[in-house]
């Protein structure tokens, strides 16, 4: 079954906005963990304004289930921070400097000698590597060619068109994850996922091995409850 990881930085956003430690980062982790979450996910910034370097390390201390920090390799603190930390597993998402949210994947044909250093790097200290993708097949043979193992789907495009056209939206997904597994590629999706998108989205492609959740997922545990929420997500994955 496709695996849940929890992004918790809504978590850290809100912790922050008022200074001191509630609600609990840490806690909340291993809370998710507890409720069913089988990973958590974090994508440290270099403006701290969620989660934090120090956020980082504490995590690792404590998280039984996976753990995967997302983020941008081309900054040097975030390499050494990985580096030091040695998830489970590292996204590397090409975001701009101050950018709000992640809104596209790598070229990975501009930018893939670049890639094929960084991910040599980050395997050779025992790391898995994912490489953030949009739904293009040029772009999933330039992500082969890096050497990565997965690559994450980047799904905003596919939430934005299911409500009024499902099959539609999921098309360019499921021809990119076809090219995906013909290459060897293991595959992770996310962004804008929710409790509406979900189960379709892994019926048509049922090879994704995992999905990283944070937003719509944190936004529908202020009305259910996070240990429901957990449950009713993970349930979505298992509808096939």
């Amino acid at each position: 079954m496709t695996r849940l990881s929890v992004n918790i930085n809504k978590i850290a956003t809100l912790r922050n906005s008022r200074g001191g430690n509630n609600p609990d980062l840490i806690k909340v982790a291993l809370d998710a963990e507890r409720f069913g979450a089988e990973g958590i996910t974090v994508h440290p910034r270099p403006d701290e304004r969620h989660i934090r370097y120090a956020d980082v390390r504490q995590l690792k201390k404590v998280l039984t289930t996976e753990f995967n920090i997302e983020g941008n390799c081309k900054e040097a603190k975030f390499v050494d921070l990985v580096l030091e930390v040695k998830p489970d597993q590292v996204t590397l998402v090409p975001d701009a400097e101050g950018q709000l949210t992640s809104d596209h994947g790598w070229d990975t044909l501009t930018h893939q000698h670049y890639l094929q250093e960084m991910i040599a790097l980050f395997k050779s200290h025992g790391i898995r590597t994912s490489i953030f993708c949009d739904p293009d097949p040029k772009m999933i043979v330039g992500a082969a060619e890096t050497g990565t193992d997965r690559i994450e789907l980047y799904t905003e495009a596919y939430a934005s068109h299911f409500a009024a056209d499902r099959l539609a939206a999921v098309k360019p997904y499921v021809e990119a994850a076809k090219v995906a597994t013909e290459l060897g590629l293991e595959m992770n999706a996310g962004h804008d996922l929710d409790l509406h998108n979900l189960a379709f989205l892994i019926k048509s492609i049922p090879a994704i091995k995992e999905v990283s959740i944070g937003h719509a997922l944190i936004a529908d545990a202020l009305y259910l409850g996070l240990e429901n929420t957990i449950q009713l997500y993970r349930r979505q994955l298992s509808v096939h």
